[in-house]
């Protein structure tokens, strides 16, 4: 028997349909969109409630937050936040940045001396030293000044650095770890900064085992929603860390999001991160597949590539680092890439790279190349993470390949002047996050947070996407520059189709689902430099409203 209708009325309804692009009332049954148009148009589907609360407001459809991680949600529930960038946490508080290594040391010593239990560790998130005024490294030498009996860890905001004091240093064993990317002073002794997974995994096991998927919480998986759900988000990715294969946290995460009260939907890829072989990454794709519900669905399997740019671990084509010409770290090198990643496709999985720099993304086109000359696929949708230094050259090979593409259109703004000084150049800071010449080959291409390295903010990230201004006004690449139509597409109907999901969910037509984001203003009518201010009234999934907390 169907449910009751309910139809929403809205000062204006932007429907990213091109059939029916605007509307002023949408009609809800059973979580479906059923009717878009007027009321009266809706009124031919029977009686109806209507609700006119949003009619004032304006509809789009609920944005996606493409890429991102459940480490945020965890992070929050079982660590300190101590980064240089303004947050909200999942309560809606503001949780203020601490932006030079003594203002750091003076909040970590606080939360050391509330501290009971002598053994338990300190984990803290969140820090950037290419944020900070001014730029200087974290060593064990710094942390030791909060305690040098108590581990610490500390974990940078790319996720792909971590800092740890002395104890942490002996508990693990780092005087027998020889893993590259473990940073030594002049005597052999390790400076306290671990780059990269080969290099943190032994301090995260010892110290820190939550945030790899060690936790069952409830919480994490509340958090994570949460902060993405009051920026209007309605789906948000997971993107490939979590152990969804581990039955005991397959069952937390169904449990939490078959709730009533949960606020958004997850599309979770599968771990290809800290799972080593591909035969192990198949075997536990399989496992999880069609074990989702409602707000939990399993899509794609994740890969990191490279490392972070911001940390000098991506994999750059020559000239290399700016100044150094050094080059980054690989986490799956070259040769490993061109046996795992058809291996991967062979077995009918979509592929998500982590490609952060050029050379990174470089070495997986070829990789899928040599899969497709191998076994050719349609319409296999593989696409890059990050993608911050894809060139014409690199985006037609994608566009022959069908690989395409979510952006970190977040750094221009957070990171846009270090890169510019520090890392690329003033040509490659601002050819970053091609957005509008992948638009022009025909490559799909998305933006993403990748929370916890930003805040998960989608209507930031499509400003960043439309404006490319740095965080001291600087336009990098205007010619880069998209339509707030075409960004507004980025974080909603293009999202969608790299998480196969374009069917469900990225526009407001009927037949999909009634998942919308509430906005007090029309992101394609105001300033474009205003569009990261809109206020968010609301999220609707499924046809409920989901009230703004905070």
């Amino acid at each position: 028997m169907p449910g009751p209708i309910t139809v929403f009325s809205a000062r204006k309804i932007i429907t990213m349909d091109a059939s029916v692009g605007e509307a002023t009332h949408v009609a809800v049954r059973d979580g479906i969109i059923l009717e878009v148009g007027d009321v009266d148009d809706c009124a031919a589907w029977g009686p109806y409630v209507l609700d006119e609360r949003f009619s004032d407001d304006v509809l789009i459809p609920g944005l996606i937050e493409s890429h991102a991680h459940l480490l945020d949600g965890m992070l929050w529930a079982k660590s300190e936040y101590v980064g240089p960038v303004d947050r909200h946490d999942p309560s809606g508080k503001l949780r203020e940045g601490l932006n030079n290594v003594p203002a750091l040391i003076g909040r970590m010593k606080a939360i050391e001396a509330r501290m009971t239990d002598p053994a338990r560790p300190l984990v803290a998130w969140g820090v950037d030293p290419s944020l900070n005024d001014p730029i200087t490294p974290i060593t064990r030498h710094d942390l030791d000044q909060v305690s040098k009996t108590r581990p610490i860890f500390v974990l940078h905001a790319s996720c792909h650095i971590a800092y740890v004091n002395s104890a942490t240093l002996a508990l693990a064993n780092y005087a027998a770890i020889k893993a590259p990317g473990v940073l030594r002073d002049a005597s052999g002794t390790p400076t306290g900064e671990l780059q990269e997974m080969a290099a943190m995994m032994a301090a995260i096991k010892a110290v820190a085992s939550d945030l790899v998927g060690g936790s069952t919480d409830a919480e994490q998986f509340y958090n994570f929603a949460k902060v993405a759900q009051a920026r209007g988000a309605t789906t948000i990715v997971d993107g490939g860390g979590s152990t969804y294969f581990e039955p005991a946290f397959l069952a937390a995460a169904l449990a939490a999001t078959s709730a009533a009260d949960f606020p958004a939907r997850i599309v979770a890829h599968n771990n290809g991160i800290t799972v080593p072989s591909a035969q192990d990454m198949i075997k536990f794709s399989a496992m999880v597949e069609g074990k989702g519900n409602d707000k939990l669905v399993f899509q794609g399997i994740k890969i990191l590539v490279d490392g972070s740019n911001q940390g000098f671990t991506g994999r750059l084509r020559p000239p290399g680092y700016l100044g150094t010409g050094v080059n980054g770290l690989w986490n799956r090198a070259p040769e490993e890439l061109r046996q795992l990643v058809p291996a991967l496709h062979d077995a009918g999985l979509q592929i998500v790279a982590h490609c952060n720099a050029d050379q990174a993304a470089e070495m997986f086109i070829e990789a899928v190349a040599l899969a497709q000359a191998r076994k050719p696929r349609f319409d296999h949708r593989h696409f890059i993470v990050h993608g911050q230094l894809l060139d014409e050259s690199l985006l037609r090979r994608m566009a022959t390949l069908g690989i395409h593409a979510t952006l970190f259109s977040n750094h221009l703004y957070y990171w846009g002047e270090f890169h510019r000084a520090h890392t690329f150049g003033a040509f490659r800071a601002g050819a970053m996050n091609p957005a509008a010449t992948a638009l022009r080959l025909g490559v799909v291409v998305s933006a993403h947070s990748d929370t916890p390295v930003s805040p998960v903010d989608p209507l930031l990230t499509l400003w960043c996407a439309t404006n490319r201004v740095t965080s001291a006004g600087r336009v990098l690449g205007p010619a880069e520059r998209v339509s707030a139509y075409d960004a507004l597409k980025m974080m909603t109907f293009n999202a969608a189709y790299l998480l196969h999901r374009d069917h469900e969910i990225g526009s407001i037509r009927v037949g999909k689902r009634a998942d919308f984001a509430v906005l007090a203003h029309d992101p394609l009518a105001v300033d474009p430099m205003t569009i990261k201010d809109i206020p968010v009234q609301a999220t609707i999934l499924g046809g409920r409203v989901f009230p703004i907390v905070g």
